[in-house]
C-alpha cells in the first residue's frame, strides 16, 4: 500500500497489520526507531565520515585560498576568505534548519534553491560542519520523523482502540 506520508513523499507508509511505519532516515533505515547496537555503530560513524569531509573541504578551501595569494593578489585572497567565510555561516545555518525543522520550514533566503546555488556550494563545510554537529545529538532528520512517526502511531492506536470498542458493543447487542 502506497500513500503520501506528512513530509510530501510517497512511500509505504503502513505495516501489514495497517500500523504505520517508519520512514527510513539515510545511513541508518529505520534502525532509529529501536536505537540498537547497529544504530549507535552507524551514528559513530556518520559523525566521523561528516567530521572528516568537512576537514577534506576546508583543506580544500585553504589551498585554493593559498593558491590565490601565490598569484600575488593579496586584497583578493582576504576578500576571498571573507567571502568563504560567511557562505559557510549561512549555509550551515540553512542545513542545520534544515535538519532540524525539515524543508518545508525554510523561508525567505533560505527557501531560495536556484538563486543562491552559489552560496550553496562555496559554503558546503558550513554545511558539513552542522550536519557533523547534528550527529552529534541524534541521526540528521531523526528529530522530524520520530515525531511525524510517534503522531502517527498515536491516531492509529486511538482509531484502534476507538474501532475495538465498537466491535465490543455491537457484540454485546447481538448477544442480548
Amino acid at each position: 500500500m502506497s500513500t503520501t506520508s506528512t513530509t510530501g513523499s510517497t512511500s509505504p507508509t503502513t505495516t501489514a497489520d495497517g500500523a504505520p511505519a517508519p520512514q527510513p532516515i539515510r545511513w541508518f533505515g529505520t534502525s532509529w526507531v529501536e536505537r540498537g547496537a547497529g544504530y549507535w555503530l552507524r551514528r559513530a560513524a556518520v559523525s566521523l565520515g561528516a567530521l572528516a569531509a568537512t576537514a577534506a573541504g576546508a583543506l580544500a578551501l585553504r589551498l585554493g585560498v593559498s593558491g590565490v595569494r601565490l598569484s600575488e593578489a593579496a586584497p583578493l585572497s582576504l576578500l576571498l576568505m571573507l567571502a568563504i567565510g560567511v557562505c559557510s555561516a549561512l549555509a550551515g545555518l540553512r542545513n542545520w534548519k534544515i535538519l532540524t525543522e525539515g524543508k518545508d520550514a525554510l523561508s525567505g533566503w533560505m527557501a531560495e534553491e536556484k538563486s543562491l546555488a552559489g552560496v550553496w556550494l562555496i559554503g558546503f563545510t558550513g554545511a558539513l560542519a552542522a550536519y557533523f554537529a547534528r550527529s552529534l545529538v541524534e541521526a540528521p532528520g531523526e528529530g522530524l520523523k520520530r515525531a511525524a512517526y510517534d503522531q502517527e502511531s498515536a491516531v492509529w492506536h486511538r482509531r484502534r482502540a476507538a474501532k475495538a470498542e465498537r466491535d465490543a458493543r455491537k457484540a454485546a447487542r447481538r448477544r442480548s
